[in-house]
């Protein structure tokens, strides 16, 4: 029997918890010796619900809310976490907010974009922030989705918005297209005369570089204005 079968069977074995196991087997010593990409999703659940509660551990735990989520096609609501023997209101809200999270910045990866409201719904959960995010998305030729990126925060205007720095990491990424975006906090989605010279400008370089300016979205927490759709002789 080696040391890996050993091991996997001290770790499953339902009676254990984390403090039953030597140190560096622990999922948090494993995590930050290994990387998160070596951990179990049960390790990983375990690290996020913290501990188990009287009758079950923190590893029983995860695996009732490892086989919710193995059946659930959706991110579950917050009733059937809440449900689950060990989670109550505090874990359920925090596993939810965790998985949200997480569905935001990185799920998205290598979706499509068919049309700007598309765009619109990955970048919409940045609508509530106080101040303006220009954000930029790197799309490979089939228009999918390679990575979302914050460019700057605060005043969207030809000062604060360099090509240089919207288009370095498009470069690198090999990206074919880009699709540029900022909230407006105000609610107010029409674009001003500096949002339109913005575009013109980043449209002139993405014509030098060989990528192509997809759209230029301005967005809130209810609608959203596209150039490509309202002004597109501009990124013609």
């Amino acid at each position: 029997m080696d040391a890996q079968f050993c091991y996997d069977h001290f770790f499953k074995a339902e009676t254990y918890s984390p403090r039953d196991l030597p140190k560096e087997q622990r999922p948090r010593e494993r995590l930050s010796a290994l990387g998160a990409s070596a951990l179990s999703d049960r390790e990983l659940l375990a690290i996020v619900l913290g501990s188990g509660v009287r009758g079950k551990n923190v590893y029983q735990v995860a695996d009732n809310l490892l086989d919710l989520l193995n059946l659930s096609k959706e991110l579950p609501s917050w009733e059937d976490l809440a449900a689950l023997q060990g989670l109550g209101f505090s874990k359920a809200c925090q596993v939810l907010a965790m998985m949200e999270f997480g569905r935001r910045h990185w799920g998205p990866v290598r979706s499509r974009i068919h049309q700007p409201e598309d765009a619109y719904k990955l970048l919409r959960h940045y609508a509530d922030r106080k101040q303006e995010h220009f954000i930029c998305l790197s799309l490979n030729g089939a228009h999918e989705l390679l990575a979302s990126r914050i460019i700057t925060i605060g005043l969207v205007n030809r000062t604060l918005i360099h090509p240089r720095e919207v288009f370095s990491d498009p470069l690198i990424d090999r990206a074919c297209a880009i699709l540029v975006a900022h909230n407006h906090p105000s609610g107010q989605v029409t674009p001003s005369p500096e949002d339109e010279e913005i575009t013109r400008r980043l449209k002139s370089i993405a014509d030098l570089v060989g990528i192509t300016l997809l759209d230029h979205i301005i967005f809130s927490e209810t609608e959203y204005y596209s150039f490509s759709a309202e002004q597109a002789n501009i990124l013609s």
